[in-house]
């Protein structure tokens, strides 16, 4: 069966018009507000945790650039069952300054503008925002505030939640039993470069 120029615009027109009949109901209907987007973009589905992920020690590696200041990392790492890199964890301090940043190594494949949360202990979650994602990792950074810090020092375990590109947080805990006497200790190992002049 074949139509007709005249017949396909007159389909054409039909669905035109009770398209617009529609318009007015719909912009009468009212906008979401900005806050309640944000809320919902956020929104995860039930948290789950991150299974199979093996926790190393955490260790304190020091690098001294020559004529430089020495900066210094605090560092754990877990990798899944496979062998796989699944969540690493640095905080990183230089030498005389008493800033402090943390930054979490993580797999690809997540929902970046969440961020990750860290809370100790079951405390106050601490959002760290993603900074950028190679290809084979995604980074979350930012300063690490002294509050953190302490908490981190005084507490048994750390909780790490992102969220997934299906919307549903993910979490994992790691011990934190050994963080502040690492920290403050000397470092399992020192790189130092020396300049000849």
């Amino acid at each position: 069966m074949q139509y007709s120029y005249s017949t396909w615009l007159g389909l054409f027109l039909g669905a035109a018009v009770a398209l617009s009949a529609t318009r007015p109901a719909l912009a009468q209907a009212a906008p979401p507000t900005a806050a309640k987007a944000g809320a919902d973009e956020f929104a995860a589905r039930g948290p789950r945790e991150a299974r199979g992920i093996k926790y190393g020690d955490w260790q304190k590696l020091c690098f001294k650039p020559g004529g430089a200041k020495m900066v210094c990392r605090t560092a754990i790492s877990g990798i899944f069952e496979t062998g796989q890199p699944a969540l690493r964890i640095y905080v990183t301090e230089r030498e005389g300054d008493s800033a402090a940043r943390v930054q979490l190594f993580l797999p690809v494949g997540l929902y970046m503008p969440a961020g990750a949360k860290l809370s100790i202990d079951k405390g106050k979650a601490h959002k760290i925002p993603f900074t950028w994602c190679l290809t084979n990792t995604c980074i979350a950074g930012d300063a690490a505030k002294p509050a953190l810090l302490r908490e981190m020092e005084a507490g048994k375990s750390l909780t790490v939640e992102v969220v997934d590109t299906n919307l549903q947080a993910v979490t994992t805990s790691l011990p934190l039993q050994q963080f502040a006497a690492v920290r403050k200790g000397a470092p399992a190992q020192l790189f130092e470069q020396k300049i000849d002049e």
